[in-house]
């Protein structure tokens, strides 16, 4: 059996361990052993290659970066943020038909610049702003929806965990990831924005207006949200800007993993001084964060592990030269890698998504040409990606946000969540098209950045 055949048997395998309901971990951890053991020819070898990638995988200090944030997002849940996001976003659109909805969106692209996670912010801001939009006579649909897609949000504003491991599995730099997820992220808020403005324009029934609010109470609440402008300015600037004059010699303030510390201690900082963080609450995130951070490390094991074994298969390498020498143009090698990733992020989380497809996708995509730079083109695909998988999350029938926002909105029937989210799928995948086509969106930060 030749290399690439037997990674094809491997990956069936493996999928169909996922939709039986094995741990994505475990399914990706036991596939990658057993292939490897099947190559080597004998179990000690294969055991030995498996202690070398848990020490290799585990020794990265790169990695100290992804508890460090998830505690951030931690904090930030905890600390109340999220409300002050939402009453300053609903006093400045209120106001307007969908008002309410808007600042939904908005809220959770603030909250997402804290947090980092999807499904964190989508359950989050579903508590703060789902009463709010029921109150105000909003549909069941469109409320449900603009939670969903808005949730979104948190996987690609930077700071994103996400884009942290992509970062370190591609070899790329972490801050220029951050900053090419800038404006396809503002471009995503700015997109569910005019799909709540068409929305209610079409179901006019759908949403109400409420009062409009005095632009000094405006200013008050808008000033109740310095935490988030801060600790995101400090957190992200802090890697970006010119900070030579207070830092002589170094041109950044952080490094990614001081930055990812600095978040973290002040948003702690800020619950503690404001008295939002009780000691509970703090055990509680310490305690949410390892658990999280367990999994994510124990995905990552799992992933290094396949990894490993389709480097002893040669199974990528061997599929980038077929793919380069059948003619295919890049484009359409690209298109049917996203489709790749939209189906798969109806079943899957979008660590799992991303782990499992880089050793295969990101050889293929190296070996092509899209007329830039190796590095300019592992970014732009690395957006792509986390923007498909962005997608995936909030397509029905098994979108991961989907599920989540039910678990919020009991009363809810997931039919209308479907209903309410299909025009946030339509938005997000005009956004798709517009990056494809134009990868200058995606890359023009870093250029002016680096």
């Amino acid at each position: 059996m030749s290399g690439i055949e037997l990674a094809m048997v491997a990956f069936g395998l493996m999928l169909g361990g996922i939709f039986l309901r094995v741990p994505i971990a475990l399914a990706m951890g036991l596939t990658g052993f057993f292939g490897s053991w099947y190559i080597l020819g004998a179990p000690n070898a294969a055991m030995a290659q498996l202690k070398t990638l848990t020490y290799e995988s585990f020794s990265n200090q790169g990695l100290s970066i992804v508890p460090l944030f998830i505690m951030m997002g931690q904090f930030a849940t905890k600390t109340g943020m999220s409300s002050a996001l939402f009453v300053a976003a609903s006093d400045w659109l209120g106001h307007r038909k969908g008002g309410i909805a808007m600042a939904t969106v908005g809220a959770c692209a603030g909250f997402g610049a804290v947090c980092g996670s999807s499904l964190a912010t989508a359950s989050t801001m579903g508590h703060v702003a789902l009463p709010e939009m029921r109150k105000r006579g909003y549909s069941d649909s469109l409320s449900t929806g603009v939670l969903a897609a808005g949730g979104t949000l948190g996987i690609l504003i930077p700071p994103s965990v996400i884009l942290v491991i992509y970062s370190i599995y591609a070899e790329q730099n972490i801050v220029k990831m951050f900053m090419a997820a800038m404006i396809p992220g503002l471009l995503a808020a700015a997109g569910y924005l005019i799909t709540v403005a068409i929305y209610v324009r079409l179901r006019p029934g759908s949403a109400s207006a409420a009062p409009r609010v005095p632009y000094r109470q405006r200013f008050r609440t808008l000033a109740s949200t310095w935490p988030v402008i801060v600790i995101f300015g400090l957190t992200i600037g802090g890697i970006v800007g010119d900070w030579n004059w207070v830092k002589p010699g170094a041109q950044a303030l952080f490094t990614p993993n001081e930055a990812a510390a600095f978040g973290a201690t002040a948003t702690a900082a800020y619950g503690i001084f404001m008295r939002t963080l009780s000691w509970r609450d703090f055990l509680d995130a310490i305690i949410e964060t390892a658990k999280a951070t367990g999994m994510i490390f124990f995905i990552l094991l799992g992933a290094e592990v396949f990894k490993g074994f389709l480097a002893l298969s040669r199974a990528p390498d061997t599929l980038a030269d077929w793919v380069t020498t059948q003619g295919f143009t890049p484009l359409a090698v690209l298109t049917v890698m996203l489709l790749t990733y939209l189906v798969f992020g109806c079943v899957m989380d979008s660590l799992s998504m991303i782990l499992l497809t880089i050793p295969i996708f990101f050889p293929i995509i190296e070996a092509l040409d899209f007329g830039m730079s190796a590095e300019y083109t592992a970014i732009w695909f690395g957006i792509l990606a986390l923007v498909v998988v962005e997608v995936g999350l909030i397509t029905p029938p098994v979108g991961m946000n989907l599920f989540i926002i039910n678990q919020v909105a009991r009363d809810i029937p997931i039919v209308r969540t479907y209903k309410g989210v299909a025009p946030f799928v339509l938005s997000d995948l005009v956004r798709v098209i517009l990056l494809v086509s134009f990868p200058g969106i995606t890359l023009w930060l870093v250029g002016v950045m680096f």
